[in-house]
């Protein structure tokens, strides 16, 4: 009876096993970095990317076109940029790479989907390196010494001082951008410190009184009607441009689990206090018809309440917040073209790594692009900025709306019980990427109906698809080859 039950049992089926998970994606662009940030690099890097060069400059222009209603604006914009870094921050923890979207669109939607992401967002960084070295130049032209400067001298100046610092090694971009970043956080403080006593203590500027009145009596919070302020968005999105930047710095530290949720959930107080807050106080401190585009709003308050010194630091902070803004650019981008490089869809060159294991193959390549926008500044220097913020806005939209098209597969696939999400997560999917992506549809077409620089750019689009189809036809057979061998 036993050797029966015995040979039974050895002849009945195997229960059925359960299913392998499926291996996790491994990007051979992810290799030989360094992990030299720390937590305070990441913290300070997730605010200085939102603070940049669309807040210190290019408010005052707003300002002046849209009135009191731009703090609406920034909120607006503010929260979908939360939405798009929250999903960013979800697909980090679910697989930290440094070549960030790119990467996880190579996972979720194969080497055309991650193609695409890199080149529009080279486009982003490659457009917004000329318009931070042009702001930079604007802001030297505040102080007597540099007026007489030509504006492309002082672009060119600028991309070299912050090119030769990014080559060194990733450390010594954490720590610029660190102390960049303090540099920043510290001034907006002060500022707002200074402005709540201003408004609180009803003490007059260049003849105003500050408060409620200087709203009231400019023509209220939509003195030249709401359609100004829609249209603004576009520019808004734009001062929004790096909060994905702590995503692609994940790939190079320690811990990131624990160290990114902290980062990117700060990031919304953050725009709540320095955007918005701002914002709020420049114009309850001066009418709006007070700001200009061609100079900070902030260096404007300051130029204006008299202080001796004070304008001109307030100059030195605007210009720090420039070069914070182009430092990361090239970092950033150097990094997503060694990511596409390695899997052939960008040139080989730019997945080339020095001994300080800095990408400096890619962040060449973008400092190129900005010795073309100092030609740009040569010949054009007015339109410089307003031309390049506009096609900067366009990789901005692409690249958000390519990390929430990531965000949805992701989510797809752990309904599927192909993979597990992360604690910490995008909330309300689907429907935030969802909506996110209607937002963004929507910039493209106020962009559109703004006229001028803004439709002569969305013209464009169709330019750019048609060149990214170009490209990848002429990439592709390397592509298949490097996955070939890969597989």
């Amino acid at each position: 009876m036993s050797d029966l039950s015995d040979r039974t049992l050895a002849e009945a089926p195997a229960p059925p096993s359960a299913p392998a998970a499926p291996a996790r994606h491994v990007d051979a662009g992810d290799e030989g970095y360094s992990k030299d940030l720390k937590s305070r690099h990441i913290n300070m890097i997730a605010i200085g990317g939102a603070i940049g060069t669309g807040l210190f400059l290019g408010a005052g222009g707003r300002l002046a076109g849209a009135g009191p209603s731009l703090a609406i604006a920034y909120a607006v914009c503010g929260v979908f940029a939360f939405f798009v870094v929250r999903a960013l921050g979800e697909l980090v923890l679910y697989r930290p790479s440094s070549g960030a979207f790119v990467s996880y669109a190579r996972e979720f939607m194969g080497e055309k989907g991650a193609y695409t992401a890199g080149w529009l967002y080279f486009l982003n960084w490659s457009t917004t390196t000329v318009a931070d070295i042009t702001a930079a130049a604007t802001y030297a032209h505040f102080w007597s010494l540099f007026t007489d400067v030509p504006q492309w001298v002082l672009a060119f100046i600028a991309l070299a001082i912050v090119l030769t610092a990014n080559l060194i090694s990733v450390k010594y971009f954490g720590e610029m951008e660190f102390w960049f970043s303090l540099v920043k956080v510290a001034a907006l403080t002060v500022f707002l410190l200074v402005g709540i006593y201003l408004v609180a203590t009803s003490h007059p500027i260049d003849g105003h009184t500050p408060g409620l009145s200087t709203i009231t009596d400019s023509g209220g919070l939509f003195p030249v009607g709401m359609l100004p302020m829609l249209l603004v968005i576009q520019g808004v999105v734009f001062a929004y441009a790096s909060v994905e930047l702590c995503g692609v710095a994940a790939g190079e530290t320690e811990n990131p689990e624990k160290i990114m949720p902290k980062a990117i959930n700060s990031i919304m107080w953050r725009v709540g206090i320095f955007y918005v807050g701002s914002v709020v106080l420049l114009a309850l401190l001066l009418p709006y018809t007070a700001y200009s585009s061609g100079q900070s709003p902030f260096v404007t308050v300051f130029d204006k309440l008299g202080i001796p010194g004070a304008a001109g630091i307030m100059n030195l902070v605007v210009l720090t917040a420039a070069l914070s803004s182009l430092n990361s650019g090239l970092y950033s981008t150097g990094r997503i073209l060694r990511s596409m490089a390695m899997s052939g869809s960008a040139p080989k060159f730019t997945g080339v790594m020095n001994k300080g294991k800095v990408p400096y193959g890619g962040v060449l390549f973008t400092a190129a692009f900005g010795i073309a926008g100092v030609g740009l500044n040569y010949f054009m220097p007015a339109d410089a900025f307003e031309i390049v913020l506009n096609f900067a806005s366009l990789g901005i939209l692409g690249t958000w709306a390519m990390v929430m098209l990531c965000s949805l597969h992701f989510w797809r696939r752990a309904r599927q019980g192909l993979l597990e999400r992360p604690a910490y997560r995008l909330p309300w999917a689907p429907y935030t990427q969802l909506v996110t992506l209607v937002f963004l549809v929507t910039v493209l077409v106020l962009m559109w109906s703004d006229g001028g620089v803004g439709r002569t750019t969305v013209m464009c689009v169709p330019l750019i698809g048609a060149a990214l189809v170009g490209g990848w036809y002429l990439v592709r057979r390397r592509v298949a080859e490097i996955a070939a061998a890969r597989d």
